[in-house]
């Protein structure tokens, strides 16, 4: 299983956030795009930061008691980002996924974002795995 890497399994068409671009407007393209979540990157687009669907919620919850939502993608990303690569095995993936948040994680190689994996992606191919594995004659 260790075989298994995060380039077969991952979303190969990210969605790139800029950190002064507005939280209101992250989330039209999370939402439009199907995205749990999205880096965050510089003039460059290397990676400085990671947004997802639950750190927009959590801001945009505690806004709506004040009816106001100024915050910016910088103030709400992640800067501690965890990083996988297209060679990151999707059971090191699972590993970290079944610790505390995020579940969805950048692919990055060289500071540039290829994409993203996610909890979906991962119980895909380990179900996968298991599928055939069970299926295959001994």
């Amino acid at each position: 299983m260790d075989s298994i890497k995060v380039k077969d399994y991952m979303d190969r068409r990210p969605v790139l956030l800029k950190p002064a671009m507005s939280l209101a407007t992250a989330v039209d393209w999370l939402l439009d795009n199907h995205k749990l979540g999205a880096a965050v990157v510089d003039e460059e687009e290397r990676i400085i930061g990671f947004l997802t669907q639950q750190d927009c919620l959590d801001v945009m919850l505690k806004s709506s008691y004040h009816c106001d939502l100024t915050a910016t993608v910088e103030d709400c990303m992640l800067t501690d980002v965890v990083i996988m690569t297209p060679e990151t095995s999707i059971l090191e993936v699972a590993g970290q996924m079944t610790g505390i948040k995020p579940k969805v994680y950048p692919v990055v190689e060289n500071d540039r974002v290829l994409g993203t994996i996610n909890r979906t992606h991962v119980l895909k191919a380990i179900n996968l795995y298991m599928q055939q594995s069970y299926l295959t004659p001994v």
